[in-house]
């Protein structure tokens, strides 16, 4: 086994990718009235990939297309699941894109998709309809409107290893992706790979290391400290406790940690391993939190009985109560700073999806007795 730990990681591809390639086939099967055995699209990170069609039917009005979905080396419960995309003409001219059996149905507030419509989420919608108009403008039919219908067959049995139900998401999957590709966070080799990485800063001279959760969180880091070499930045992805006990051990003087509601609201409860599966969203601990910043107990329910913790800060935003958000850094700087017993300066930054920030703050290196 001595030899696997150095294997690089296999990603995998999104259930947006898949849905974007089935969709780029069926609409050119049915253009050209012939079944297509693989699809070439455009990642959202720029990379062109092609997507084998295990099956294809052509119609005179529909065709559909399907590709199984490749989770990588990091295999989540849609591995596997066979994503179909069917493509129709429609009178009017444009882009109408649903879901079909399998895929589910929003039923709660608080989720990137409107309540009612199918939980194909922003960046899949925005890459099916791109790759529906590239077609159509390759051959020459730009005023043609299409209908997709997203459909994975077994797809509600799947939903049930998933966080859907909890989230109101009912009746199958959801389409995601933002990069397109799956990158494999919850391995050994990950691990090392952000132990390896924070040797690295810390041997190019680097005493102050920014810590973030994902590609949005580290760019938003960028923008904070634009003095920093690059080298500095570490995504830590979901290993939050593990990435601060690296550079403890490293003796870095300062840490900023970088991430958004979800992740953070978990850190801040004191829960330093934050992937989607490995606790839920403690809506008591938000409420006390609101509560401590002088949150009215009228939106303390709405806290309590919230879907996401997304929602949570989006309610805290939209009433104007900056102090929830530091109150929450500060829970994530004294939870970080307890995991590796002190002896570092931690800050805490929360930023929103679309990259605001929400809230921040630092605590100062302290010994073992002042924690």
């Amino acid at each position: 086994m001595e030899g696997t730990k150095d294997k690089p990681l296999r990603h995998g591809y999104t259930t947006g990718s898949c849905a974007t390639a089935g969709a780029q086939a069926a609409l050119t099967a049915l253009i050209l009235q012939e079944p297509q055995t693989e699809a070439r699209i455009r990642l959202p990170i720029g990379e062109e990939v092609t997507f084998a069609i295990v099956s294809c039917e052509v119609g005179a009005e529909r065709a559909e297309a399907a590709v199984i979905k490749d989770g990588g080396d990091d295999p989540d419960a849609t591995h596997g699941a066979r994503i179909c995309v069917e493509v129709r003409w429609t009178e009017e001219p444009g882009v109408l894109i649903d879901g079909g059996p399998g895929v589910g149905r929003v039923t709660k507030p608080g989720l990137p998709v409107p309540v009612g419509e199918a939980a194909i989420n922003p960046v899949p919608r925005k890459m099916i309809r791109e790759a529906v108009e590239d077609v159509l403008n390759r051959f020459e039919l730009p005023d043609r409107g299409v209908a997709v219908t997203v459909s994975v067959p077994g797809g509600e049995e799947i939903a049930k290893k998933t966080l859907n139900g909890r989230l109101g998401i009912l009746g199958g999957i959801s389409i995601l992706g933002t990069r397109g590709i799956v990158v494999p966070f919850s391995t050994s080799a990950y691990k090392a790979s952000v132990a390896q990485a924070v040797r690295v800063a810390v041997a190019g001279g680097c005493r102050h290391l920014v810590l973030s959760t994902g590609g949005r969180s580290e760019q938003y880091g960028m923008s904070m400290y634009p003095e920093l070499p690059e080298e500095a930045f570490i995504e830590m992805g979901d290993f939050v406790g593990f990435a601060l006990k690296q550079c403890k051990a490293k003796d870095v003087d300062r840490v900023t940690l970088v991430g958004m509601m979800g992740k953070f609201s978990k850190v801040a409860q004191g829960v330093m391993m934050v992937h989607s599966k490995s606790a839920p969203v403690d809506f008591g601990f938000l409420a006390r939190v609101a509560e401590e910043a002088g949150v009215p107990e009228s939106v303390l329910e709405e806290v309590r009985g919230a879907n996401t913790a997304a929602q949570v800060g989006d309610r805290m935003l939209e009433l104007g109560i900056p102090a929830f958000f530091e109150k929450l850094c500060e829970y994530c700087c004294r939870s970080g700073l307890e995991e590796v017993g002190g002896g570092l300066e931690l800050e805490t930054a929360i930023i929103s999806m679309k990259g605001e920030l929400l809230g921040r703050m630092a605590l100062p290196a302290q010994g073992e007795g002042e924690l």
